[in-house]
């Protein structure tokens, strides 16, 4: 293990493609100095082809930047002109096309001009790490590995490392450090294996399931409509991902496999691209990228590959509702008995394909990975499986599962009959175990990675048969949330709500935090076992209240909402916030009065209450306007205007960078990569305030408010909004009273009003807007369907 510091300060990356331009992106999300090299263009300037690449990462959706201002911060180089700032990169990361003999023949070009520690990686999806580093100077093998990021970089979580025999160990364990914390990565250590361990596995599944919807007729719509969230994978599910990932890729993976696994069982019947595949390929419809691929579209209407027809169909189909009932049984070990036993297609199909899968990594486990938990976190970081197979398989019931797998095999109903290892059956219970996971290679169990990086994360991610996560000792709990801690002086507190939504329990939960807190601790930390942060207001709480009209109780529940953001800014210890996930309406506005927050990139915040026809009323409006009177420089009509459109168009932070650009998180506040480190960072945060004698700003007493002209403002804008068309009648209407909150009601322009002035007017005007049919409407529409009315 090292105790070098390793630092990077610069990286440079070989190939302005799709991959290596959204690596170098996100190195520029993360703050490091990013060269992104690529040919020098033919024509016009020759960093032209990297210009364009760069062009292209502020129009892509989902974005691979934070914010689009760091799409510019990448340094464009050309491989004619530039070679010699390589010379000060501590990493370079090679991501040209899956070429051998292009990736050797940069090799030679680029060596003579690496610094004598850089590291140099190779982001390769399959090629032999070994067989490229024999393309490489002798000096260079001890700095050389392959480093496998997932498509989009930005996030998927799954980064694997791929030593040669030759790479050097300390090498290897500052690269995973660096990775882990900077970039935010979940690292699995390959083997240099074709495909190595995340794809060998995840396309194995995917040419499984192709396999098994042809045995049983199963179409490609019902495919995906099984083996999406259904399982607990994404909604792209089989064959959208193809398209997603682009049906060359996915060919281009498979063709690896055909080509370098000769001696795998099940070569002949799975390694190879079907018909259909080839053909697509052929006419171009590539997928997602082409418009075209296995699904398209004509007009509105989706259509889908009907493979035995050779042509397009609507996508309209769906699973059996009886075997969507099999799926939702609770019991795993219940669940697959039912499957195994219907006889059902679509229940066969699910059956064969976990069946398959469970064949498939059993076989392999000793020659793709180290161990079983390495398969799994790699399946779940890289494909976005909520459980890994291995774990589903354990869950299952190790024994009995493994019994079915083998009868079918010996039944002739698997792929192959190739007979699953003698370890299955050794008396085992699963793979994963509190001491480790097991190796097949090895016979033995494998604890997790001592690497000092990993004592940062608290809680890392769990699987299935591993110890349960010990969340501290209970300090308070009620039916809203619980309050813990681990020794170190500070209190924890987690909300229990369902999508962590603030209702009157976690209202009390918090405060009688905040009260224990200041009595016994040196600060209190906000962080969740689970994302999102909060989705808000929990408005079925005021369903009671709001049938029998009674307002006075409404009022209530909105002052104590209000009182506990207020408690949240001036409490007596440092109040720190870990988010990830969603944080909107209420959830964003107590982070709005914490004293700081500790967000990972992949916080979603925004004031979101117009799409249910309200404004916020737990001190967001309020906090905009306090903030824009700090902030003004002469104008503060003009400090204000940006923070007013926020509310009124409900804007979404889409990364936490993003929402510290809007306003929602201070520039103070911290951007952390890596969320199984957030209640590290946060902990760390409180302590250092509590240590330098945490002191609670002071009540603002009086700041200036646009009053009745700047309101004036807004509404002049607002009409021009309604008669072109883009806004309705209601819309006018509660961005009118949103208008009234933040430039202080009634009053003189540059009028001195404190906090509680403008709480009021926000409780007011959430009541009237509350009280509006419309505003009804929509918020029943919202609790219905899960998606706002425009009325």
């Amino acid at each position: 293990m090292s105790h070098n510091k390793f630092v990077v300060r610069k990286v440079a990356v070989l190939g302005a493609g799709v991959m290596g331009a959204q690596i170098a992106a996100h190195l520029a999300n993360a703050n490091v100095e990013a060269i992104l090299f690529d040919l020098p263009a033919k024509e016009g300037n020759p960093n032209g082809i990297v210009l364009r690449a760069i062009e292209n990462l502020k129009k892509q959706n989902p974005s691979p930047v934070g914010v689009r201002s760091r799409a510019e911060a990448i340094k464009p180089a050309n491989y004619d002109q530039h070679l010699h700032l390589l010379k000060d990169c501590d990493l370079v990361i090679e991501a040209i096309a899956e070429r051998m003999d292009w990736k050797l023949g940069l090799y030679e070009k680029v060596a003579p001009h690496l610094g004598e520690k850089t590291i140099f990686a190779t982001n390769t999806s399959g090629l032999s790490i070994n067989k490229l580093a024999e393309g490489c100077p002798a000096s260079m093998r001890p700095r050389f590995c392959g480093i496998h990021f997932f498509n989009p970089p930005r996030y998927m979580h799954l980064v694997e490392i791929i030593p040669c025999v030759t790479s050097d160990a300390e090498m290897l364990d500052q690269l995973e450090g660096f990775l882990v914390t900077t970039l935010g990565k979940g690292v699995v250590r390959a083997k240099d294996t074709p495909n190595f361990v995340a794809n060998r596995i995840g396309v194995f599944s995917m040419l499984a399931a192709i396999h098994n919807a042809a045995k049983f007729g199963i179409r490609f719509d019902v495919v995906d409509d099984l083996t999406g969230p259904r399982l607990g994978r994404p909604k792209s599910a089989t064959f959208r991902t193809a398209d997603v990932v682009g049906l060359d890729t996915f060919a281009h993976v498979v063709k690896t496999m055909q080509d370098t696994l000769p001696n795998d069982p099940w070569h002949a019947e799975l390694f190879k691209s079907p018909e259909w595949l080839t053909k697509l390929i052929e006419a171009g419809a590539l997928g997602a990228k082409t418009k075209v691929g296995i699904y398209k579209k004509e007009g509105k209407t989706k259509l889908v590959l009907d493979p035995a027809a050779g042509n397009y169909v609507e996508a309209n189909k769906k699973g059996d509702d009886a075997v969507k009932e099999l799926m939702k049984i609770k019991d795993p070990a219940k669940r697959f008995a039912k499957l195994r036993e219907s006889k059902n297609a679509e229940a066969q199909f699910l059956w064969a394909c976990f069946r398959d899968v469970w064949h498939y990594i059993a076989y392999h486990l000793s020659d793709i990975a180290d161990n079983a938990r390495d398969v799994d976190l790699a399946i779940r970081w890289g494909f976005g499986w909520s459980e890994g197979p291995f774990e589903t398989w354990q869950a299952a019931g190790w024994q009995q599962i493994a019994e079915w797998v083998k009868e079918d095999i010996a039944a002739g109903k698997g792929i192959v009959n190739a007979e699953l290892p003698a370890w299955v059956f050794d008396g085992r219970t699963g793979v994963h175990a509190p001491e480790g996971s097991y190796s097949a290679s090895g016979n033995k169990l494998v604890g997790r990675s001592q690497l000092d990086i990993y004592k940062r994360q608290l809680f890392p991610a769990r699987l299935v048969g591993e110890a349960a996560p010990v969340y501290g000792e209970t300090v308070f709990e009620n039916d809203g949330v619980r309050a813990w801690t681990t020794g170190d002086e500070l209190l924890v507190v987690s909300f229990k709500s369902k999508a962590h939504s603030i209702g009157p329990a976690v209202l009390e939960g918090v405060n009688k935090a905040i009260d224990l807190a200041e009595a016994q601790y040196k600060g209190l930390v906000m962080w969740h076992t689970e994302e999102p942060w909060s989705v808000g207001a929990d408005l079925s709480s005021m369903l009671p209240a709001f049938m029998q009209q009674d307002w006075a109780s409404i009022e209530s529940m909105i002052k104590s909402f209000q009182d506990t953001s207020m408690r949240i800014r001036y409490s007596q210890i440092p109040v720190v916030a870990a988010t990830q996930g969603y944080a909107f309406g209420g959830g964003c506005e107590f982070l709005m009065h914490c004293d700081r927050v500790v967000s990972h990139l992949e916080t979603y915040i925004g004031l979101v209450e117009v799409g249910v026809g309200l404004l916020p009323g737990g001190g967001g409006c309020k906090e905009f306007a306090l903030r824009a009177a700090q902030e003004q420089k002469g104008d503060l009509f003009a400090a204000l205007k940006d923070y007013y459109m926020a509310i009124a168009t409900a804007k979404v932070g889409t990364s936490a960078m993003e929402g510290q650009e809007i306003g929602y998180l201070r520039k103070s506040d911290l951007v952390v990569f890596n969320q199984y480190e957030l209640l590290h960072v946060a902990k760390q945060q409180a302590l250092a305030m509590a240590e330098s004698g945490y002191r609670p700003p002071l009540r603002v007493t009086g700041f200036a408010v646009a009053g009745r002209t700047g309101r004036a403002s807004i509404r002049g804008q607002l009409t021009n909004m309604k008669e072109g068309g883009f806004i309705s009648e209601h819309d006018y209407f509660i961005s009118d009273l949103i208008a009234e909150v933040m430039t202080g009601g009634d009053v003189e322009a540059g009028t001195l009003v404190d906090e509680q002035w403008l709480l009021e007017i926000e409780r007011r005007n959430f009541l009237t807007l509350l009280k509006n049919p419309k505003t009804q409407e929509r918020i029943a529409y919202m609790l219905q369907y899960n998606k706002p009315l425009r009325n």
